[in-house]
């Protein structure tokens, strides 16, 4: 039986907010504007566990940004948005790739789908815009199967992009409708899904804005490619434009980690994987019986595990051959390669979690010095001189799935626990400390040092479009 959402009559307020909604995301130009956010799109997609074949909807898909990641991995993929001039434009990207996705136009709190058609349901900070947000959760759930699985990024209050709609909103008239940044609140969220719903699972995040370019230019691309931002401007005087800049300006430059002449950002959001049940009132006490207790501080580290090998990968899979082969200096001389340490990296995560391990059951550990470290590292730039890229990054990605899997095995006590540690000049540290300092911090160290040494800028997506 067909059970999708019939549009019921709408108030007049309403069926406005719904045209005003429906021109500003039609209005810039969304497609440049999100070719900058595919990298951290893509590093979304990828804990999503999607397997090939998978029936995926992307709900406020925009220009195709995450669908277009899901087709290149073998996703069955849909794309939905109100803004149809973007769906064009994402129809255009998936022919010119020989990709087989198809794009509707659809309204989040009204899908033009039947019940229980897709595998996985996705929105990457899209249905978030939606008026009405318990129809949002009831649509979203209504077309995941039984078993499937709904998947959200939606910006937080006290992020960045918070902040930045904090500003935006000193200008503009408020609509009347709940802020859509209370679906970055996790206590709204499983308000909304409260029926259907076996499982919620909610992580805070952080979305890296990176352009390569000064405050003061990413303050003029947002606004003359992102909607909201560009219709806001459109409705101020010159004055009112002047002051809204100056404080937007002061926000990314308040904001902005790069360490050269680009603007670096991070915007916090919030994870929100949901399971689709059936009788959830039963299945879920039993479910709940039967999980293994886990440890929330196991959990973000094995978290933070794959974000940095997701990263540093990102990172190594963009680079040309005469990059993945440039020297990298080391001790004031040139050292190992670029593609030898992201080899390394990857080669030694199954030592980290063990030495972790050890420490974790309480046993010193003294065989591991610098200069058996050293030793280690010489090594292996000998016998991985002439590694390939596709060679390294697969060994990361196998490594690091299964270090983050480990680590999440860890109890708090386990993690809590003590030892004698050599690296640490024989003072007792944690198992939790070496997993930091070792697991987690190994791969953001050695990106840092990849990024300066090749003076790597984020490349113009602009310069695909034309």
């Amino acid at each position: 039986m067909n059970t999708k959402a019939v549009a019921s009559p709408m108030d007049s307020d309403i069926d406005q907010l719904k045209v005003r909604l429906k021109e500003t995301w039609m209005t810039g130009d969304y497609d440049i504007f999100s070719r900058y956010m595919e990298p951290d799109a893509y590093l979304f997609f990828r804990r999503l566990g999607v397997g090939p074949g998978q029936k995926l909807l992307d709900v406020g898909c925009g220009a195709g940004q995450l669908a277009l990641i899901a087709a290149r991995a073998g996703a069955r993929v849909t794309g939905c948005d109100i803004a149809t001039n973007w769906l064009e434009r994402a129809r255009k990207r998936a022919s010119t790739e020989e990709l087989d996705i198809a794009f509707e136009e659809g309204d989040a709190e009204a899908l033009p789908f039947e019940d229980e058609q897709f595998d996985m349901v996705t929105s990457l900070v899209g249905a978030m815009f939606a008026p009405r947000p318990n129809r949002v959760a009831k649509e979203l759930t209504r077309v995941c199967k039984p078993g499937g699985k709904i998947a959200m990024a939606n910006w937080t209050q006290q992020g960045f992009v918070g902040q930045m709609f904090k500003i935006i909103g000193k200008y503009t008239a408020p609509t009347g409708t709940p802020s859509p940044l209370l679906w970055g609140d996790e206590a709204h969220v499983r308000e909304r899904f409260r029926n259907g719903i076996l499982d919620l699972r909610c992580r805070l995040r952080f979305y890296q804005f990176d352009y390569p370019f000064p405050p003061e230019t990413v303050v003029s691309f947002f606004r003359e490619n992102y909607g909201p931002m560009s219709r806001a401007f459109s409705s101020l005087s010159p004055d009112g434009q002047a002051r809204l800049t100056e404080e937007l300006v002061a926000l990314w430059k308040h904001h902005n980690r790069s360490a050269g002449h680009g603007t670096l950002v991070d915007a916090e959001y919030l994870e929100v994987i949901a399971y689709r049940g059936e009788d959830v009132a039963d299945i879920s006490i039993a479910r709940s019986r039967d999980r293994k207790p886990q440890s929330r501080r196991a959990e973000l580290l094995a978290d933070r595990i794959e974000e940095g090998a997701m990263r540093l990968s990102q990172f190594a899979a963009n680079l040309t051959d005469l990059e993945w082969n440039t020297p990298v200096m080391e001790g004031g001389k040139k050292g190992r390669t670029v593609g030898v340490i992201v080899h390394h990296v990857a080669s030694v995560y199954p030592i980290e979690v063990d030495l972790a391990r050890a420490i974790a059951s309480g046993n010193t550990v003294t065989q591991v010095t610098w200069e058996a470290v050293s030793a280690l590292n010489a090594k292996h730039a000998v016998e991985w001189c002439a590694v390939s890229k596709r060679q390294a990054l697969e060994l990361l990605q196998k490594n690091s799935e299964q270090a983050a899997a480990a680590v999440r095995e860890f109890s708090d006590a386990e993690l809590d626990r003590a030892a004698p540690f050599s690296l640490s000049f024989g003072a007792p540290v944690t198992a939790q400390f070496v997993l930091e300092d070792h697991a987690v911090r190994h791969s953001w160290h050695h990106l840092a040092r990849l990024q300066s040494t090749l003076g790597q800028v984020a490349k113009n997506p602009s310069s695909q479009l034309r």
